[in-house]
């Protein structure tokens, strides 16, 4: 079991703001001196709650202007053929997140492509060739309303239970 008072949910939140900011940023964010600060945040890091730490690019002013949903069904919904789409959707840089559904689709993807010729090529040269899946359909999305990473996490404490 795994306690998180106050502190260490406003610890959290302020790293999911900004993972770059100093100790000494962060300690003076929470109230607190700088080496309690850091030997929270290694004790939140050895918990296991930091997945990973990354930078968030501009994707646009990097030519990646078309943001494309797809909606992917297989043949069957059995498990060899869930294994080989995902070990095929793997290795594919365009492909953003990927998540298997429950409805109508079996995954939704969310793919970040230059232009229109370079989804048509994702499509025809990668995705269609995959032995189970049965059809594609695309939703482009025409303005980003709302994008964030940090996770809604709640005012006061928390009680995590440990796998």
């Amino acid at each position: 079991m795994i306690n998180l008072d106050k502190t260490d949910i406003k610890i959290l939140n302020a790293l999911q703001e900004n993972s770059r900011v100093t100790h000494a940023e962060l300690a003076k964010q929470v109230n607190l001196s700088t080496t309690p600060c850091y030997n929270r945040v290694k004790a939140l890091e050895e918990k296991g709650l930091f997945k990973q730490q990354v930078t968030l690019l501009e994707a646009e002013k990097l030519g990646l202007n078309v943001n494309v949903f797809i909606h992917v069904t297989l043949e069957k919904q059995v498990e060899e053929a869930l294994k080989q789409f995902e070990q095929a959707i793997d290795d594919r840089p365009e492909v953003m997140e990927c998540y298997l559904m429950t409805g109508e689709e079996d995954y939704l993807l969310r793919v970040v492509v230059p232009d229109i010729k370079a989804l048509e090529r994702f499509i025809l040269q990668h995705l269609s060739k995959i032995p189970c899946v049965s059809s594609i359909r695309s939703s482009f999305a025409l303005k980003q309303v709302r994008y964030k990473t940090a996770l809604p996490l709640p005012k006061r404490g928390l009680t995590l239970y440990e796998d």
